[in-house]
């Protein structure tokens, strides 16, 4: 019998040969990253355990995202403190306010590579799965256990392979596809499991799109979403990172708990309902709600790829009067091309706020806290009552491009209709 993704590069980090789904690991791990949302809880971990330096600082990455710029007293405490932290453990890697969001950073600034494990202080870790390595989110003290040792037990989880075939129509996306599968599989119907997707689908899929796919695996209960690297991969990081990469591939009869075949050539636009990112619905379905903001960002659609397809949408037009429209690039690199290209001129003067790059609206940290009764239309990746603001308020997940138009018209629309 076969390996999966999950087992190999697991079993590879553990130094055994063999290892299956289910068995508990001691394996290293290449990389840790710790955000200011939990990171004073894993350097205190690190303390707890009697460790007053790192492992390997080369292998740390803080990042400063989620308040950022700090917007209460506490928020700018914590980064102070991480700031003391990576200056104290001679941590190069420190990316402040301004930089971007940590999922984006990480890849981008070159610390991802196909094989390698990461674990992150932050549940949406599994987003570098896209380039086809192991990455999970752990707890603030199984992050502090890295820190101090560069290893951490896990136990190796069993995968369900979904297989992507079809082409998507026009402004139909990613995000889409994995909307759609939340509502299949269920908030907690991959619960401790790896999601490997594959398919001609996901092989057309630009890495932007993949990144969407794997960051919500953690949506369904998933430790990891995985995609196996293959050229486009490579192209990406090329002028990224540099040293020799490991990929890993599932082996033809490797042993899956459920096999999840999916056709996308007539799937149409997708909207996940309050409170929870499995109540999906098609956009045929839900034409007559109103929203009194949209919010376009995020680890999951504030790439380039994004935005560029919410400016396609709304260049030369203005946003509906009643509808106020936050737009924060996913990283100060993206930032600075759509700037060059004029996206961030042509949403701005259609009327909507650009931000800083940072984790804003999504966890209702920053701007954009939404007020009782109000309804929030996002390209981000959780609905949770109260994940935007009030308890009281309504939080939908969308593509870019439903963003884009249900911005124009004040209420979620179509974009296939336009």
């Amino acid at each position: 019998m076969g390996y999966t993704i999950s087992e190999k590069i697991l079993s590879h980090a553990a130094g055994l040969q063999d290892a299956k789904a289910g068995e508990i690991v001691k394996a290293k791990v290449d990389l840790v990253m710790i955000n200011d949302a939990t990171g004073v809880l894993a350097t205190q971990a690190l303390k707890d355990l009697g460790k007053s330096k790192v492992w390997d600082p080369e292998k740390v990455v803080i990042v400063n995202d989620h308040f950022a710029p700090a917007c209460t007293i506490q928020a700018a405490k914590v980064h102070k403190e991480l700031r003391a932290f990576a200056k104290d453990q001679n941590i190069r890697h420190l990316y402040d306010v301004g930089e971007g969001v940590c999922h984006q950073l990480i890849p981008e600034k070159g610390h991802v590579k196909p094989g390698i494990v990461i674990v992150g202080a932050d549940s949406h870790t599994c987003t570098y799965g896209a380039f086809g390595c192991f990455a999970t989110g752990v707890g603030s003290t199984d992050a502090g256990v890295a820190l101090a040792f560069g290893k951490n037990w896990f136990k190796i989880p069993e995968s369900i392979k979904i297989e992507i075939t079809g082409k998507l129509k026009e402004k139909v996306t990613p995000k889409d596809i994995i909307l759609m599968i939340a509502q299949k599989i269920g908030v907690s119907g991959a619960t401790y499991m790896s999601l490997e997707f594959t398919g001609e689908t996901i092989r057309d899929m630009s890495v932007s799109g993949r990144m969407t796919l794997c960051n919500m695996a953690i949506e369904m209960g998933a430790k990891s979403g995985l995609v196996e690297p293959d050229d486009k991969t490579y192209a990406w990081l090329k002028s990224k990172t540099s040293g020799v990469y490991q990929p890993v591939m599932a082996d033809e009869d490797a042993k899956y708990k459920k096999i999840l075949k999916l056709q996308v050539d007539d799937l149409e636009p997708q909207i996940a309902c309050p409170h929870n990112v499995d109540n999906v619905k098609p956009v045929s379905n839900l034409k007559d709600v109103k929203v009194n903001q949209i919010f376009v960002g995020s680890c999951t659609n504030g790439r380039l790829e994004d935005l560029e397809q919410v400016n396609s949408v709304i260049k030369g037009h203005k946003i509906h009067k009643e509808v106020r429209m936050i737009v924060v690039p996913a990283s100060k690199t993206i930032f600075k091309e759509a700037l060059r290209k004029g996206i961030i001129s042509d949403l701005s003067d259609a009327g909507a706020i650009i931000s800083n790059p940072s984790c804003a609206t999504c966890f209702g940290g920053s701007i954009g806290i939404l007020a009782p009764g109000e309804v929030g239309l996002t390209t981000s990746n959780r609905n949770f009552r109260g994940r935007q603001g009030s308890l009281d308020s309504e939080v939908y997940l969308c593509s870019p491009y439903v963003a884009a138009v249900s911005a124009l018209t004040g209420k979620i629309s179509d974009p296939r209709e336009i």
